[in-house]
Protein backbone atom coordinates (compact mmCIF):
# COMPACT_ATOMS: atom_id res chain seq x y z
CA UNK A 1 0.00 0.00 0.00
CA UNK A 2 1.37 3.14 -1.06
CA UNK A 3 0.23 6.67 -1.44
CA UNK A 4 -1.20 7.91 -4.67
CA UNK A 5 0.49 11.44 -5.71
CA UNK A 6 -1.83 12.94 -8.41
CA UNK A 7 -0.89 15.46 -10.65
CA UNK A 8 -4.20 17.40 -11.17
CA UNK A 9 -3.76 18.97 -15.03
CA UNK A 10 -5.27 19.72 -18.14
CA UNK A 11 -4.40 18.66 -21.68
CA UNK A 12 -2.43 22.03 -23.58
CA UNK A 13 -5.51 23.17 -25.79
CA UNK A 14 -5.31 26.38 -26.65
CA UNK A 15 -8.03 28.54 -25.93
CA UNK A 16 -8.58 26.33 -22.89
CA UNK A 17 -5.67 26.59 -20.47
CA UNK A 18 -3.75 29.62 -18.84
CA UNK A 19 -6.64 32.10 -20.54
CA UNK A 20 -5.78 34.55 -17.79
CA UNK A 21 -2.93 35.20 -19.17
CA UNK A 22 -4.49 35.81 -23.01
CA UNK A 23 -4.00 38.38 -23.99
CA UNK A 24 -1.12 39.52 -23.71
CA UNK A 25 -0.20 35.94 -24.74
CA UNK A 26 -2.26 34.71 -27.64
CA UNK A 27 -3.79 31.08 -26.58
CA UNK A 28 -1.15 29.13 -28.62
CA UNK A 29 1.75 30.74 -26.06
CA UNK A 30 0.02 30.22 -22.92
CA UNK A 31 -0.91 26.38 -24.05
CA UNK A 32 2.66 25.70 -24.83
CA UNK A 33 3.43 27.66 -21.26
CA UNK A 34 0.97 24.99 -19.21
CA UNK A 35 2.09 22.17 -21.31
CA UNK A 36 5.36 22.95 -20.05
CA UNK A 37 5.11 23.38 -16.31
CA UNK A 38 2.72 19.83 -16.87
CA UNK A 39 5.86 18.11 -17.78
CA UNK A 40 7.87 19.57 -15.35
CA UNK A 41 5.51 18.80 -12.23
CA UNK A 42 5.39 14.87 -13.76
CA UNK A 43 8.73 14.85 -13.65
CA UNK A 44 8.68 16.21 -10.05
CA UNK A 45 6.90 14.19 -8.93
CA UNK A 46 7.96 10.75 -10.69
CA UNK A 47 10.00 8.25 -8.49
CA UNK A 48 9.49 9.87 -4.93
CA UNK A 49 9.74 6.75 -2.87
CA UNK A 50 6.94 5.20 -1.12
CA UNK A 51 4.51 7.49 -4.20
CA UNK A 52 2.65 5.94 -7.20
CA UNK A 53 2.11 8.47 -10.16
CA UNK A 54 -0.93 9.36 -11.48
CA UNK A 55 -2.78 12.14 -13.37
CA UNK A 56 -5.94 13.37 -13.09
CA UNK A 57 -6.61 14.31 -17.13
CA UNK A 58 -9.05 16.60 -18.63
CA UNK A 59 -11.29 17.33 -20.63
CA UNK A 60 -10.60 13.83 -22.17
CA UNK A 61 -7.77 11.01 -21.30
CA UNK A 62 -8.01 10.19 -24.85
CA UNK A 63 -6.20 13.44 -25.76
CA UNK A 64 -2.55 12.58 -27.14
CA UNK A 65 -0.52 14.17 -24.23
CA UNK A 66 -1.99 12.44 -21.77
CA UNK A 67 -1.20 9.29 -23.78
CA UNK A 68 3.00 10.14 -23.58
CA UNK A 69 2.29 11.20 -19.87
CA UNK A 70 1.51 7.44 -19.45
CA UNK A 71 3.93 5.93 -21.61
CA UNK A 72 7.15 7.94 -21.29
CA UNK A 73 6.37 8.42 -17.35
CA UNK A 74 4.31 5.26 -16.13
CA UNK A 75 1.53 7.68 -14.75
CA UNK A 76 -1.92 5.81 -14.11
CA UNK A 77 -4.66 8.29 -15.64
CA UNK A 78 -7.41 9.33 -13.99
CA UNK A 79 -10.50 11.24 -15.39
CA UNK A 80 -11.66 14.47 -13.60
CA UNK A 81 -15.64 14.56 -13.49
CA UNK A 82 -17.66 16.80 -11.60
CA UNK A 83 -19.21 20.24 -12.07
CA UNK A 84 -16.62 21.87 -10.26
CA UNK A 85 -13.17 22.00 -8.93
CA UNK A 86 -13.90 20.94 -6.01
CA UNK A 87 -15.83 17.61 -7.00
CA UNK A 88 -13.51 17.12 -9.67
CA UNK A 89 -10.77 17.21 -7.23
CA UNK A 90 -12.87 14.99 -4.30
CA UNK A 91 -13.49 12.04 -7.15
CA UNK A 92 -10.03 12.21 -8.14
CA UNK A 93 -8.87 11.43 -5.05
CA UNK A 94 -11.60 8.94 -4.12
CA UNK A 95 -10.89 7.09 -7.35
CA UNK A 96 -7.47 6.69 -5.91
CA UNK A 97 -8.22 5.60 -2.68
CA UNK A 98 -10.51 3.07 -4.53
CA UNK A 99 -8.07 1.69 -6.31
CA UNK A 100 -6.40 0.54 -3.36
CA UNK A 101 -3.96 4.12 -1.94
CA UNK A 102 -3.24 3.86 1.85
CA UNK A 103 -3.40 7.72 1.64
CA UNK A 104 -3.80 10.38 -1.07
CA UNK A 105 -1.87 13.46 -1.96
CA UNK A 106 -3.15 16.06 -5.11
CA UNK A 107 -1.19 18.77 -6.54
CA UNK A 108 -1.53 21.32 -9.15
CA UNK A 109 0.63 22.23 -12.04
CA UNK A 110 1.44 25.80 -12.31
CA UNK A 111 4.39 25.86 -9.51
CA UNK A 112 7.28 26.63 -12.01
CA UNK A 113 9.67 26.67 -8.50
CA UNK A 114 8.42 24.08 -6.32
CA UNK A 115 11.05 21.65 -5.23
CA UNK A 116 11.13 17.65 -5.82
CA UNK A 117 11.68 18.13 -1.77
CA UNK A 118 8.28 19.39 -1.27
CA UNK A 119 6.72 17.07 -2.35
CA UNK A 120 8.68 14.04 -0.23
CA UNK A 121 7.95 16.81 2.86
CA UNK A 122 4.08 16.15 1.66
CA UNK A 123 4.97 12.46 1.72
CA UNK A 124 6.15 12.62 5.21
CA UNK A 125 3.34 14.85 6.77
CA UNK A 126 0.16 12.56 5.26
CA UNK A 127 1.84 9.78 7.46
CA UNK A 128 1.90 12.03 10.56
CA UNK A 129 -1.12 14.30 10.54
CA UNK A 130 -5.10 13.82 8.65
CA UNK A 131 -4.65 16.29 6.33
CA UNK A 132 -1.79 18.41 4.80
CA UNK A 133 -2.27 21.71 2.90
CA UNK A 134 -0.11 23.42 0.47
CA UNK A 135 -0.68 27.19 0.79
CA UNK A 136 -0.26 29.52 -2.32
CA UNK A 137 0.49 33.14 -1.57
CA UNK A 138 -3.20 34.47 -3.48
CA UNK A 139 -5.46 32.34 -0.55
CA UNK A 140 -5.49 29.12 -2.47
CA UNK A 141 -3.19 25.70 -1.99
CA UNK A 142 -1.11 24.11 -4.36
CA UNK A 143 -1.51 20.81 -2.75
CA UNK A 144 -3.83 19.13 -0.42
CA UNK A 145 -3.12 15.43 0.84
CA UNK A 146 -6.03 12.93 2.93
CA UNK A 147 -5.44 9.88 5.32
CA UNK A 148 -9.12 9.28 4.35
CA UNK A 149 -12.04 10.88 2.25
CA UNK A 150 -13.37 14.27 3.85
CA UNK A 151 -16.20 15.15 1.87
CA UNK A 152 -16.93 18.21 2.81
CA UNK A 153 -13.55 19.74 2.26
CA UNK A 154 -14.77 19.89 -1.57
CA UNK A 155 -18.14 21.48 -1.01
CA UNK A 156 -19.20 24.78 -0.27
CA UNK A 157 -15.72 26.46 -1.30
CA UNK A 158 -15.66 29.83 -3.07
CA UNK A 159 -13.26 28.27 -5.46
CA UNK A 160 -10.47 30.67 -7.53
CA UNK A 161 -10.70 32.82 -4.46
CA UNK A 162 -8.70 34.27 -2.16
CA UNK A 163 -10.32 32.57 0.92
CA UNK A 164 -9.74 28.78 -0.72
CA UNK A 165 -7.31 28.35 1.98
CA UNK A 166 -8.82 30.07 4.92
CA UNK A 167 -12.34 27.95 4.33
CA UNK A 168 -10.66 25.21 4.00
CA UNK A 169 -8.43 25.11 7.11
CA UNK A 170 -11.71 25.96 9.12
CA UNK A 171 -13.53 23.50 8.00
CA UNK A 172 -10.55 20.88 8.94
CA UNK A 173 -10.54 22.40 12.61
CA UNK A 174 -14.10 21.80 12.63
CA UNK A 175 -13.70 18.26 11.96
CA UNK A 176 -11.45 17.89 14.86
CA UNK A 177 -8.60 16.79 12.11
CA UNK A 178 -5.13 17.33 12.01
CA UNK A 179 -3.34 19.43 10.01
CA UNK A 180 0.42 19.28 8.39
CA UNK A 181 1.35 22.45 6.54
CA UNK A 182 3.99 22.57 4.10
CA UNK A 183 5.27 26.40 3.20
CA UNK A 184 3.69 28.47 1.19
CA UNK A 185 4.21 28.97 -2.87
CA UNK A 186 3.70 31.42 -5.38
CA UNK A 187 1.42 29.96 -8.42
CA UNK A 188 1.06 31.39 -11.99
CA UNK A 189 -2.01 32.60 -12.82
CA UNK A 190 -1.89 35.82 -13.73
CA UNK A 191 0.41 38.46 -15.88
CA UNK A 192 1.53 39.78 -12.69
CA UNK A 193 2.73 36.38 -11.97
CA UNK A 194 4.39 35.81 -15.08
CA UNK A 195 6.37 39.12 -14.91
CA UNK A 196 7.79 37.64 -11.41
CA UNK A 197 8.53 33.93 -12.64
CA UNK A 198 10.29 35.53 -15.69
CA UNK A 199 12.34 37.93 -13.30
CA UNK A 200 13.34 34.92 -10.97
CA UNK A 201 14.44 32.75 -14.47
CA UNK A 202 18.56 32.53 -13.39
CA UNK A 203 17.90 32.98 -10.15
CA UNK A 204 16.03 29.76 -8.46
CA UNK A 205 17.30 26.73 -8.23
CA UNK A 206 13.88 24.74 -8.38
CA UNK A 207 13.02 26.09 -11.50
CA UNK A 208 13.68 23.65 -14.87
CA UNK A 209 15.79 24.82 -17.50
CA UNK A 210 12.72 23.73 -19.64
CA UNK A 211 10.62 26.26 -17.67
CA UNK A 212 13.14 28.81 -17.84
CA UNK A 213 13.14 28.85 -21.80
CA UNK A 214 9.92 29.43 -22.28
CA UNK A 215 10.02 31.89 -19.91
CA UNK A 216 12.43 33.48 -21.81
CA UNK A 217 10.75 33.31 -24.85
CA UNK A 218 7.67 34.75 -23.62
CA UNK A 219 9.76 37.86 -22.13
CA UNK A 220 11.02 38.55 -25.16
CA UNK A 221 7.76 38.29 -27.15
CA UNK A 222 6.31 40.30 -24.35
CA UNK A 223 9.12 43.19 -24.59
CA UNK A 224 8.38 43.25 -28.71
CA UNK A 225 4.42 43.89 -27.65
CA UNK A 226 5.83 46.42 -24.91
CA UNK A 227 3.89 45.03 -22.60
Amino acid sequence: MSTALIVFAKAPIPGEVKTRLCPPLDPDEAASLHGTLVLDTVERAKGLAGASLYVAGAPDLAHPFFKVLEGRYGAKLLAQRGPDLGARMKWAMQDAFEQGAEDVLLTGTDLPTLPRARLQQALTLIKKHDVVLGPTADGGYYLIGLRKMVPALFEGIAWSTAEVFADTKKKIEDAGLSLGLLPECRDLDTLEDLKAFIGLCGKERGMTKRTEGALHLIASRLKDRNI
